[in-house]
């Protein structure tokens, strides 16, 4: 590789949340956000390795191997001939441990953003490998649910790890309202507390949910949509971590949306609407079971980003992200 070939601009970087596991694709499906998302600034070095620079108070470890975005970048490096290095300068607009694919945010931006510095010389796909290093320091697994939306943008399915597929799913309209309690649940904790066994009834009724949720997405049935988004195996473990779980759902169902459940491995929860009423006013219903309950909360309502990753142009003003 020619170094002479490199872009040596700064560029910046917006990479957004997604909610990883649809309810019922446990560690196989998952889906951009246009909202909430991180804010970085990257730049190539002469220097070989990676500097990464905190912008906001969450004092996440800025040690690149045990940095989400360094472990990814490190990864990415080990592939390139040439000594070359990155500066990242991050600031989450994604709490972590939110369950909106805080993690995945930071490796997938700093693998997108370092692809551009050097040329565009790797794939979507090897770009969602390296990705995945990022995650195995957040949670112990290399699962690419999170980093492939946020990379691919739209629905995205994770047919295999090893070797990695994945198949980009066409989605009709839809629009997402997310509840964040503020609450910590970590992904590996989460995990640690599920069944290692499950029942051939509940796989059953598992793998027909997948089929006919990705079926209601490609023929944009939005019945067939609602009545797939159920989980008989992760949500009955995982929602005893989240409080007002079962009401929010229930509620948010009764005011029009498709269906939801847990994003990611919590605390936060997911609903899917046909349009953007219906979508505020399942955010009015969280936001009252919440208030009631004493509890703090942050919603958003959003629409299914349909691109994943963005590079804003040098000249382009960077929008203002609330942090969730």
């Amino acid at each position: 590789m020619n170094p002479a070939s490199f872009s040596a601009e700064t560029i910046t970087i917006l990479a957004p949340g997604t909610v990883a596991n649809v309810v019922c694709g446990f560690d196989v499906l998952g889906f951009a956000l246009s909202h909430p998302y991180d804010t970085m600034k990257m730049r190539r070095t002469t220097e070989p390795g990676v500097v990464i620079i905190n912008r906001d108070d969450y004092n996440l470890p800025t040690e690149p191997t045990r940095n989400v975005a360094g472990a990814a970048l490190l990864a990415l490096l080990r592939a390139v001939p040439d000594d070359v290095g990155f500066e990242v300068e991050i600031t989450k607009g994604i709490r972590p441990g939110s369950g909106i694919g805080s993690s995945a945010a930071s490796a997938a931006g700093a693998v997108v953003g370092a692809n551009r510095l050097l040329g565009n010389i790797f794939s979507p796909a090897e770009l969602v490998e390296f990705g995945t290093y990022g995650e195995e320091v957040a949670s112990g697994v290399r699962h690419a649910d999170n980093i492939a939306p946020c990379i691919y943008g739209g629905v995205t399915l994770i047919r295999s790890t090893t070797p990695l597929d994945i198949i980009p799913i066409a989605a009709p309209p839809l629009f997402v309202t997310v509840v964040h309690p503020q609450i910590e649940v970590k992904t590996s904790d989460a995990r640690q507390i599920l069944k290692k066994q499950i029942l051939l009834r509940d796989a059953i009724i598992q793998w027909g949910n997948v089929g006919g949720l990705i079926a209601g997405l490609l023929q944009s049935d939005y019945d067939l949509i609602g009545r797939s988004l159920q989980d008989v195996i992760i949500e009955p473990v995982r929602s005893i971590l989240i409080p007002c779980f079962a009401a929010v759902k229930t509620r948010s169902k009764a005011a029009g949306a498709l269906g939801g459940g847990i994003s990611g491995s919590g605390p936060s929860i997911f609903m899917l609407s046909r349009d953007e009423a219906t979508a505020q006013r399942v955010e009015s219903v969280m936001q009252e079971i919440y208030r009631a309950a004493g509890l703090d909360f942050h919603t958003y309502v959003s629409t299914i980003n349909p691109d994943g990753v963005r590079i804003l142009p040098a000249e382009a003003a960077v929008p203002v992200a609330s942090s969730f």
